[in-house]
């Protein structure tokens, strides 16, 4: 079965209300929550972390800082959080020995990633290449694919990809439509991330946050 990682995020960046937010969903059936590593400020996304895991859940940061140094600052910043997943993040041997030393799983992205909001770019060959050379790394636990950030056909990204390694595999952005949360299911993909369609509300129409997520999980298990 497909798993929904909830990011409390909009455009990349973690929203200023995320404890709020969060708050709003403790209630329901999801189990991985997750945020940014743009944002507001380490005290806050260390009282949110502790209320995931206080809540039996697992706590995810997606690293999508452009820079080597910003990069490497926020993976420390999850780990002295202690998160269970890294996501995201280009610098695959720097990073990876970073969260082996903590012993948090470390999922990067494959291929390559300009911007902020992050996109992918490259041929669907190149893609699956680094997908393949990426996931061979030995601290390495998956992959976080930025598919919907691709402009090609993303349904065949996924499937080559995941097809082609043997670690996990999360479709990450800009999932916000039924096809899109099908695509990741019928793909094989491990899982996939809502953000800024759950919290702009567009899953639901006029509904509440808590709305939204239900929504998305409702479609993560049917697609």
């Amino acid at each position: 079965m497909t798993e929904l990682i909830l990011m409390l995020t909009k455009d990349d960046v973690t929203i200023a209300d995320c404890l709020s937010a969060y708050d709003q969903v403790r209630d329901t059936d999801v189990k991985w929550v997750g945020f940014k590593d743009i944002g507001p400020a380490a005290d806050i996304l260390r009282e949110l972390t502790c209320r995931i895991h206080a809540d039996g859940r697992h706590a995810v940061l997606e690293v999508v800082s452009e820079d080597q140094d910003a990069e490497m600052r926020s993976v420390a910043v999850g780990t002295d959080l202690g998160v269970d997943l890294i996501m995201g993040g280009t610098r695959v041997d720097q990073s990876a020995a970073v969260s082996a030393r903590s012993g948090i799983s470390y999922y990067p992205f494959p291929g390559t990633i300009q911007g902020h909001p992050s996109r992918l770019t490259g041929t669907l060959a190149n893609i699956v290449a680094s997908a393949k050379d990426v996931s061979s790394h030995p601290d390495v636990s998956g992959l976080d694919l930025l598919a919907y950030r691709w402009p090609g056909d993303v349904p065949e990204l996924i499937r080559q990809v995941v097809a082609a390694v043997d670690v996990p595999v999360v479709v990450a952005g800009s999932i916000d439509a039924p096809e899109r949360f099908a695509a990741v299911r019928n793909g094989g993909a491990w899982g996939l991330t809502v953000g800024t369609a759950a919290v702009t509300g567009e899953l639901v129409p006029g509904g509440s946050f808590r709305d939204q997520v239900n929504a998305a999980l409702q479609l993560t298990m049917s697609a």
